[in-house]
């Protein structure tokens, strides 16, 4: 929160000066480890063949005051990585690879991971998407800290807890929709669901060249320039136009995907996750994408949902799902349907080809589905819905007041100038706190003003969405409502904002600030 000094001129509060002097705090962060927030260190670059294990990202485990230490390395630069037969992406990822490195512990144990930036004349940050991480490791730049400049390195530190299904990915500009994203997973010592085996499964879209901003995309839009518009492909329209892979319409332009990927392949040469008979296997659902949210199902079985956003839940049979930016969902599949089957995620806006996956019985002889095979549960059938929800865990108390309570307006899109977002007709940066007390309770609810749905993921909390705990919700579009409640119970400045990278960099975000 904002104060004001005995003279009645304003000072300008913490995140103030961390957004408009990134260059000074830059410099700053380099300077030494007192100057880093909450447990950061300065890392010095190792040499080129350093035996520092670390050097390589690889995995070391220490011992602390509170228990084991997992120790990883993650090195931001440039990479060249296969999406599909014969095609190459020259892009940027982490340790050389794209999606980024598993990182993997069990609940309660400390994490511990340098961020070294190998990228040519860009800074960045880490942010540990959806877990409740001290305000210091949130990794938001003009939040939580200033940007690791190129050639220096910092080191996040943290409880992993609770247990669940998260992910890691730069903070920085446009720098998610480059391939700075990874999978980070909390084990649970006891799970609430028996399962037999596990797949991890990483849906992005794919965009070969430089993330543009929304007013050069609305510019080259103007021009024929290949971009698209937005619209719910159940919704108003859904035509296509002349040229580059235009749609008409009058939501918000879509950058021009070439594709959607599942675990870094294009359809073309899909990913395969394996299942024997009689088995009960755990697939771990992550949306990494940056302007994609997708409905998901797989040919001739059910799902059984069972986290969503990494908080168990009772299980729910389902026969699809939607999934938006930086939601995830854990679902079990019982295998009694011998074959090989289509793992298929569509993209709810705009017209990109979905992504694809092969899952199949090792003991038959087909290995591939029928082409172009439609799930059942895209055709119809039951479709998971926030309702069908219900936590495992203690949610809020029922029935009780809350403390403060928020109407927020989203809105923005093509209608507006410049392709601008807004929360409550509010551009960030240039946006005023929305400023709460420690020990609140905050309900929060969304109107959508727009024609584009929108993921709103709220940094450090998990809050209430019906009878669920929850770290992101989609506000569907036109008109579309979502509330969620949480308990102020993590003091700090905290990121609140749509998940559509394009959307959050062209306004669409807010700081939730302490008083």
């Amino acid at each position: 929160m904002s104060s004001t000094s005995s003279s009645g001129s304003r000072r300008p509060s913490r995140r103030e000066f961390l957004r408009r002097s990134p260059s000074a705090l830059a410099g700053l962060t380099a300077a030494g480890p007192l100057l880093l927030p909450f447990g950061c260190r300065q890392r010095s670059n190792d040499p080129p063949g350093s035996s520092n294990p670390d050097s390589a990202g690889s995995e070391t485990t220490s011992q602390s005051l509170n228990g084991p230490v997992r120790e990883h390395t993650l090195t931001a630069g440039p990479i060249e990585t296969e999406v599909g037969p014969g095609r190459t992406w020259n892009t940027w990822g982490y340790n050389g690879q794209y999606p980024g490195p598993e990182l993997r512990v069990t609940e309660g144990e400390r994490l511990r991971v340098t961020v070294e930036n190998q990228l040519p004349d860009a800074g960045t940050t880490v942010h540990w998407h959806g877990l409740p991480v001290p305000n210091g490791m949130d990794g938001v730049p003009g939040v939580t800290q200033a940007p690791i400049p190129p050639g220096e390195s910092m080191t996040y530190e943290y409880e992993a807890a609770p247990a669940g299904t998260y992910m890691y990915h730069s903070h920085r500009g446009l720098q998610l929709d480059r391939g700075l994203v990874g999978p980070l997973i909390v084990e649970e010592r006891t799970p609430h669901v028996d399962y037999d085996r596990e797949h991890l499964v990483i849906l992005d879209d794919f965009l070969s060249g430089a993330p543009k901003p929304l007013n050069e995309l609305a510019e080259r839009q103007g021009g024929g320039g290949g971009c698209m518009m937005g619209n719910d492909r159940r919704g108003m329209m859904d035509g296509r136009g002349q040229g580059g892979g235009m749609m008409s319409g009058m939501g918000g332009i879509i950058p021009p995907y070439e594709g959607l990927l599942m675990n870094g392949q294009m359809p073309g040469d899909p990913s395969v996750f394996e299942m024997k008979q009689g088995e009960r296997v755990r697939f771990r659902l992550i949306n990494l994408s940056s302007a994609t949210t997708y409905d998901l199902a797989l040919s001739g079985h059910r799902m059984l949902v069972s986290h969503t956003d990494g908080r168990p839940v009772e299980p729910v049979e389902v026969d699809s799902l939607r999934i938006g930016m930086g939601e995830r969902y854990d679902v079990i599949v019982e295998a009694n349907n011998p074959g090989a089957h289509a793992l298929v995620a569509e993209a709810v806006e705009g017209d990109v080809p979905p992504a694809r996956a092969v899952v199949r019985y090792p003991s038959v002889r087909r290995t591939r589905p029928p082409e172009g095979q439609v799930p059942e549960g895209l055709q119809g059938g039951r479709r998971l819905r926030y309702g069908d929800l219900q936590s495992v865990e203690t949610p809020l108390g029922p029935g009780e007041e809350p403390d403060r309570t928020m109407n927020l307006r989203l809105s923005g899109g093509m209608m507006m100038s410049r392709g601008e977002w807004s929360i409550d007709g509010q551009h960030y940066p240039d946006a005023d706190p929305l400023e709460i007390r420690q020990g609140e309770r905050v309900r929060v609810n969304m109107q959508n003003r727009s024609m584009m749905l929108h993921p709103m993921h709220l940094h450090g909390h998990f809050f209430q969405v019906g009878n669920a705990l929850k770290d992101t919700v989609i506000t569907e579009a036109h008109m579309g409502q979502a509330s969620f409640e949480f308990e102020a119970d993590n003091p700090g400045d905290w990121f609140f904002h749509c998940h559509n990278l394009y959307h959050l960099e062209a306004g669409m975000a807010r700081v939730f600030e302490y008083a």
